[in-house]
């Protein structure tokens, strides 16, 4: 008796199969309009492309919006505006691990210098100097003029960065020593050696040399454009700042230097990117020519297909073009991991395009020369009806887990799984519609003895007449479908060698083995900052990083402290200026700040101010009367006081940029106190070091923390760092890759469930893919791939391209009859496993070129793509079929009953001629 479930499967297996015939019998009939439809419909979709927008800013594309840093960051941006960008030299001897602090040494880096602050670039047709675009603040000893009310930092504002004066100084090194604490020498120099006695600085291997220029991307309408382009500035440092370090082998021969532009992390990405697309053009040729030589013969003629080769390209290509314009319609932004779902939608297209090719060749019952066009919309009806509910199976849980990424608190993996998803929804259409109307025209074509291609050329001779007479793979000389030889291996060794008993217990082992590996490597996954890892090899970033890490071990990324109310900060000032008591002993555990023992790591302008109060009085910032606390009596007074005393040509001038007033002047909005944290780092176990996410999280964490311990002791406070945005995304990531994934799997069960209308093969499929991508998860553990902002899409994507492995594999079972479970999982993978199989290798191949990529993007998605195929085929064509024939369930009604005998069935010697028997 049927039970209701199998009532309902088999109710929506003869819905979908009556769907689809009617749309393969109007295709088949009309190819041609059916194209042209396919066309105007790409077009009109594509008119959505007059609402393309790009966002390539980090902090809007890898961290969930409205966070707590964003918060701190607007805070600080409206009292001391946006962050400067960085330009940086470390100045090293011309041989390795001499004292770069020789007369010779330092009169080149002057000299170096001062082309950096002369030399002009034209942007737009108008002049630029550094100081045009510097960011102001004191950075010399006795000057306040020229390069001087620039910040600059480095070691050569002893001399105010003029050549004259350190030409004329006869005592430089005592004038170097100066500078200031030997923990402030120790800060700024590369392995600086004292005098053990005297503690008297004598010599170092390297020193720094920074320039900091305003940002300027409000003036370029870089936000409203989604990006950080700063035109100005990023000029100023390709004519000026690279070409002049660039020139120092040959110009300035006694130095040495590693460096570091505004602009150098996005030239390096985007030259590796730009160099990289080359090869994902080849892995589109190679695509092809897979293509080509197995949807028919290689050589063109009878049989082959090189045409529906560029016609699988095509759809693939429609997909794409409607599926961008009808996103971009919506509103979706287009980011730069965008730019990879041509491949993506390219490795689930061909996989459809073998599966129908399959089917359409499976429904030919005579010979080509036969088939009049009738004959064929038949065939075409026939053909997508047989594999309508396949690909729909696939594309709908495709759809599935990536709509549900698309939910993704992280915008840009949010906007990749909308964009995905609707483009997978065409590929199902044009899948349907433009490729099955290719294919009729082809067969046409191939019946008429017309050329490849050129087909309104016929052959002279040779053509179907002569093929007839020797059969071959895919006609023989009755003119009727015969299995080829992948199909034969699937019927004659592959499916027999796993049905075995035998077989089946060295499977269940091997993938259980396989499994317990993958949930090692899965739960050691970890987080990790991977931002190195986009710089391509070769590049003159990774030189200036060794260079850091090599001369600055302990330094770390910037930490801000944000005091708010001029009344509080007044009422408040001693403890102010008493800060570093509450940061010291912080480095060596969260929230790892680095000792306030140096202008580096600490920079106060209540303590600079009341030492200054201290050691000079009043007398030359404003003349306020003190009090017994040394301070100003009163805070007008008070703030007229700090107002002269960090002036740009105040003694004070360093703090120029850390006081922010009211735009009246007469009250302090904020102030900001400028620290560091430790060099927040590990080395694994390659040797290689990279940025420690979890100590950057727990840095973060705990510095907000430290904060709210303060209470009312100090005045109201927040933490800044250019880096807190992107550790945000650190905290959530981890959780967005595994709730993403373990919800997409539940929605996929559903689909399935709902698709292939059997509650233990929806199951089975489900439990398959859920394997697979532990196994994907734990293998990148082994590859040393980390959870980051790359892997986590290519993660979603591993769950969408995995389930068609398994999905074509589960449906075809259902469609096999009989009651021998081993007897319909053979004829299922001889249908349909050929397909897959072919599917997976055009994947495949074309990943093997992209691990040749020299871009962080293209080889972390080849590793995981070979990952995905390898994993998801094996599971789909070894494990899955295994557990059907185990535990498989009824098959449809309408399924097919094998014909012949094999060698699963029993009664039949291993011996057997096993090739696939037709009527005659």
């Amino acid at each position: 008796m049927t039970s209701c479930v199998e009532k309902y499967g088999n109710k929506v297996e003869s819905f979908i199969t009556r769907i689809f015939g009617q749309v393969g019998n109007y295709v088949s009939t009309k190819p041609r309009q059916t194209i042209v439809l396919s066309f105007l419909l790409t077009a009109i979709c594509g008119a959505g492309f007059a609402r393309w927008t790009t966002e390539n800013r980090a902090e809007k594309l890898w961290v969930p919006q409205d966070t707590i840093a964003e918060i701190e960051t607007r805070i600080y941006e409206s009292y001391f505006g946006s962050s400067s960008r960085f330009n940086t030299i470390i100045i090293q001897a011309d041989t390795a691990r001499d004292n770069v602090l020789t007369r010779e040494r330092l009169e080149a880096a002057i000299k170096m210098h001062l082309e950096i602050e002369t030399n002009k670039a034209t942007v737009e047709g108008d002049d630029y100097t550094l100081l045009d675009l510097c960011t102001s603040g004191g950075s010399c000893v006795s000057r306040f003029d020229g390069v001087c009310r620039c910040l600059v930092s480095s070691i050569l504002r002893q001399w105010n960065y003029d050549l004259a004066t350190f030409q004329n100084d006869t005592d430089f090194m005592t004038t170097l020593n100066a500078y200031g604490s030997k923990e402030d020498l120790t800060a700024v120099l590369g392995n600086p050696v004292f005098d053990d006695d005297s503690g008297t600085l004598l010599s170092a291997q390297a020193f720094t040399l920074s320039y900091f220029l305003d940002d300027r991307t409000a003036e370029a309408g870089s936000d409203e454009k989604g990006t950080d382009a700063d035109p100005i500035n990023e000029g100023w440092e390709k004519d000026v700042f690279l070409a002049t370090v660039e020139s120092v082998p040959s110009n300035f021969t006694s130095l040495s230097v590693d460096y570091l532009a505004g602009r150098s992390f996005s030239d390096e990405f985007g030259s590796a990117i730009s160099g990289d697309l080359f090869l994902v053009q080849v892995a589109y040729v190679v695509v092809f020519l897979f293509l080509g030589a197995n949807l028919g013969r290689i050589i063109p003629g009878p049989e082959s297909r090189w045409t529906m080769s560029l016609a699988a390209l095509f759809m693939v290509g429609l997909s794409t073009g409607a599926g961008f314009g009808l996103s971009s319609a919506f509103g979706l932004f287009f980011g730069p991991v965008h730019s990879l779902l041509p491949f993506i939608l390219l490795g689930i297209g061909v996989d459809d395009a073998f599966v129908i090719v399959n089917a359409f060749d499976r429904e030919r019952s005579g010979s080509r020369k036969g088939e009049s066009n009738d004959d064929l919309a038949k065939r075409g009806a026939r053909a997508l009806a047989r594999a309508g509910a396949s690909i729909t199976v696939t594309s709908f849980t495709d759809l599935v887990a990536f709509a549900i990424s698309a939910s993704s608190s992280l915008p840009a993996l949010a906007s990749f799984c909308a964009y995905a998803s609707v483009g997978i929804v065409f590929l199902w259409i044009f899948a349907s519609t433009f490729f099955t109307a290719s294919l009729v025209l082809d067969e046409r074509r191939q019946r008429d003895n017309r050329r490849e291609c050129l087909c309104w050329l016929t052959r002279k001779k040779g053509g179907l007449e002569e093929d007839d007479e020797n059969e071959g793979e895919g006609e023989g000389n009755n003119g009727k479908f015969h299995e080829g030889n992948v199909s034969l291996y699937f019927r004659n060794v592959h499916a027999p060698t796993i049905l075995s008993r035998f077989g089946k217990v060295v499977v269940c082992l091997f993938f259980s083995a396989l499994l317990g590996l993958g949930i090692w490597g899965a739960l050691n996954l970890s987080v990790e900052n991977t931002e190195r890892a986009f710089i391509p090899s070769g590049s003159y970033l990774t030189d200036y990083i060794n260079a850091a890490d090599k001369y600055y071990p302990s330094s770390g990324i910037d930490l801000d402290f944000i005091f708010e109310g001029s009344s509080s900060i007044y009422e408040k000032r001693v403890a102010l200026s008493e800060l570093d008591t509450r940061l010291s002993g912080k480095s060596s555990q969260p929230p790892y700040i680095a000792e306030p023992t140096s202008e580096r790591t600490y920079r106060n302008v209540m303590a600079g101010l009341r030492n200054y109060l201290t050691s000079q009085g009043t007398a030359a910032i404003g003349g306020a009367t003190l009090g017994a606390d040394n301070w100003p009596t009163s805070e007008s007074d008070f703030v007229s006081t700090i107002k002269a005393y960090a002036s740009i040509t105040g003694p004070g001038a360093v703090y120029f940029q850390d006081v922010s007033y009211s735009d009246d002047g007469i009250q302090i909005d904020a102030i900001r106190v400028q620290s560091s944290y430790v060099a927040l780092t590990k080395t694994k176990n390659n040797g290689y070091v990279i940025d420690d996410a979890v100590k950057q999280i727990d840095a973060m964490d705990e510095t907000r923390e430290l904060i709210s311990s303060w209470g009312d002791e100090l005045p109201t406070a927040y933490p800044y760092s250019q880096n807190f945005i992107g550790i945000e995304g650190f905290k959530i990531i981890r959780y967005e890759l595994f709730f993403n994934v373990a919800l997409a799997l539940v929605a996929v069960a559903v689909i399935v469930l709902v698709t292939v209308a059997s509650p233990v093969t929806a199951f089975l499929i489900t439990i398959n893919v859920a394997f697979c991508i532990v196994e994907i998860l734990g293998f990148m553990y082994f590859l040393d791939i980390a959870i980051d902002s790359v892997s986590v899409i290519n993660i979603v994507l591993s769950v969408g391209l995995s389930i068609d492995y398994s999905a074509h594999i589960g449906h075809s079972f259902m469609t096999k009859g009989g009651d021998n479970k081993d007897r319909r999982v053979l004829e299922a993978l001889s249908d349909i496993g050929a397909a897959v199989l072919s599917g997976a290798a055009t994947t495949f191949l074309a990943v093997v070129v992209l691990l040749f990529s020299s871009s962080y993007v293209f080889a972390t998605l080849s590793k995981q793509f070979a990952l995905t195929v390898g994993f998801g085929v094996i599971h789909g064509l070894v494990l899955l079929p295994v557990l059907l024939s185990l535990v498989g369930p009824k098959a449809f009604e309408t399924a097919e009953m094998p014909r012949g005998i094999s060698k699963v069935d029993k009664k039949v010697g291993d011996d057997h001629d096993l090739a696939l028997e037709h009527d005659a």
